[in-house]
């Protein structure tokens, strides 16, 4: 591939990328959208699995949940497999599994069967990802061309976000559940004839020895915690789930200690001494924390609170997602001009924003959302834009696969967190303020006082007259958790800006990190 000189003060680093490049970029974006796609799609499918399939509770969670587990999990260990054996071999292996899997789900017989297989496209989606962003760090070695090109890359994941609901809603109202399953086919198709021919192969050209205990310690550090947190977030026994937590961060401890005493570590934990690095990856983490927490509580509001269908509640964040890809490309652009650690700190401040205007908004008004969401989506295109380059460009370019495993690993915790930590305080606060009439059965008001959706349901089962008060009651704690959740997302952000101010601040000289 060809590169022209930029600029000889900058030497190699300011090199810029040609034409061929920008169609790899094309090509790479195909399994980004199809992951995002796939991340909110199954939400809506979810009701015909159940009567199809007629899965247990239990089954039912897992269905949902074994997918992202697993891809969290192996997100490490397959972001350095990517160094040692090639980026885009990794990237054509996880494209061709992640399709022939996703046909096999769509036809799956059972309940377990799709749990099955859920995880396996767990296995090959955390092929795809680390591959697409350390394919991104090789393709471009010019900053200001990287930026942009990372800012198409979440722009892709955020349009991905909004056609999920869309295209989902799509499908089911015509198909069968399986169908949601079966877009990845038209997308994976293109991208495996395509990616060998437009996206070059890279590696580490000194790669360490394969670890296997290292991969067990991750893959035991991961689930168990992001398991944990799940569960208590979910109501679940809290010594149980806290305990998996601990034994979870006891591994990672472990393996932490591993890495840095072998002389060729799975993952170079010693890239988090660097401030740049670790800012970075906490912005990640904490901007998708805000993102999915307000979607958590904002979604539930739209539709059992307002009563718009998914579809229309899906159109109603379009506004927002769609000024979260804009201000993403904007970021590359502002890059120039404007210090990294002050950009990121500024979306962590539009993030806290958008969760004081839902704070101001305690009738939850729709025009009160869509303002809300469009700022806090102003604030995430930039944080996220920014802080994957800072990640990318303050590791060195042949350890692009790990650093671009972690950053995958934050925006996986951070959605995680943002559902966990921000919906038990949703889930508290309606426990706190629901008024449950006396003369309920205990499974009935045990419903009704948990959940607004468990209120609902015993609601349509009364009289009119307590049928509403129980309604009434319901949402109103429903809105005043969303409205502490709220002040909660305010004051995280805007501590997460003044960190970053300062971790950041190494960003600052206009050095490119990553040139050395």
């Amino acid at each position: 591939m060809a590169f022209i000189l930029d600029n000889p003060k900058q030497g190699a680093a300011a090199a810029r990328a040609d034409t061929r490049a920008w169609v790899a970029l094309a090509v790479l974006m195909l399994p980004v959208l199809l992951i995002s796609v796939d991340n909110t799609v199954l939400s809506f499918a979810v009701p015909s699995i159940s009567l199809a399939l007629v899965p247990s509770a239990p089954e039912l969670l897992w269905i949902i949940d074994v997918y992202p587990l697993v891809l969290a999990a192996l997100l490490v260990p397959m972001g350095s497999l990517a160094d040692r054996f090639g980026r885009r071999r990794l990237l054509l292996l996880g494209s061709t599994g992640f399709a022939v899997v996703s046909v096999l789900a769509a036809f799956a017989p059972s309940a377990a069967a799709l749990i099955g297989y859920r995880a396996l496209l767990g296995v090959f989606g955390s092929m795809l990802m680390p591959s697409t962003l350390s394919l991104i760090r090789n393709l471009f070695a010019h900053q200001d061309q990287r930026r942009t090109a990372i800012a198409i890359w979440a722009a892709c994941f955020s349009g991905g976000a909004a056609l999920g609901p869309i295209v989902g809603g799509f499908l089911l109202e015509h198909f069968w559940w399986g169908s949601v399953f079966l877009l990845s086919v038209p997308v994976l198709v293109p991208l495996l004839i395509l990616a060998p021919i437009f996206v070059p192969a890279s590696k580490d050209p000194e790669p360490g020895k394969i670890d296997p205990l290292s991969i067990l310690l991750s893959f035991g550090a991961m689930v168990p915690v992001i398991f944990g947190i799940k569960e208590i977030a979910q109501g679940g026994p809290w010594a149980v789930h806290a305990g998996l937590i601990a034994a979870g961060l006891a591994l990672g401890f472990v393996f932490v200690r591993r890495q840095l005493r072998r002389d060729s570590p799975m993952l170079d934990v010693r890239l988090f001494r660097n401030p740049v690095f670790s800012g970075g990856v906490l912005a990640n983490l904490l901007s998708i924390f805000s993102l999915v927490g307000f979607l958590y509580f904002v979604t539930q509001h739209l539709q059992l609170v307002v009563g718009l269908s998914p579809t229309a509640a899906a159109f109603v964040l379009v506004p927002g997602l769609a000024v979260s890809i804009v201000t993403g490309l904007l970021a590359a652009r502002l890059a120039r001009f404007f210090k990294p650690s002050r950009l990121v700190s500024a979306g962590l401040l539009l993030n806290a924003v958008g969760f004081g205007i839902v704070w101001l908004n305690p009738d939850g008004a729709v025009a009160g959302i869509v303002a809300a969401f469009v700022v806090l989506g102003a604030g995430v295109g930039i944080a996220e834009t920014i802080s994957n380059d800072l990640i990318l460009s303050a590791a060195p370019p042949a350890k692009a696969g790990a650093a671009s495993a972690i950053s995958e690993t934050a925006y996986e915790v951070g959605s995680v967190l943002g559902t966990a930590l921000l919906g038990s305080i949703l889930a508290a606060a309606y426990r706190l303020n629901v008024v449950v009439p006396g003369s309920l059965s205990a499974v009935e008001r045990n419903a009704a006082g948990q959940t607004l959706g468990g209120a609902i349901d015993v609601a349509n089962t009364l009289p009119a007259g307590q049928g509403s008060a129980l309604l009434a009651s319901a949402r109103h704690a429903f809105d005043c958790g969303s409205g502490l959740v709220a002040l909660v997302g305010v004051a995280l952000m805007a501590g997460a800006a003044v960190m970053c101010l300062r971790t950041l601040r190494a960003a600052d000289s206009g050095a490119d990190p990553g040139a050395r």
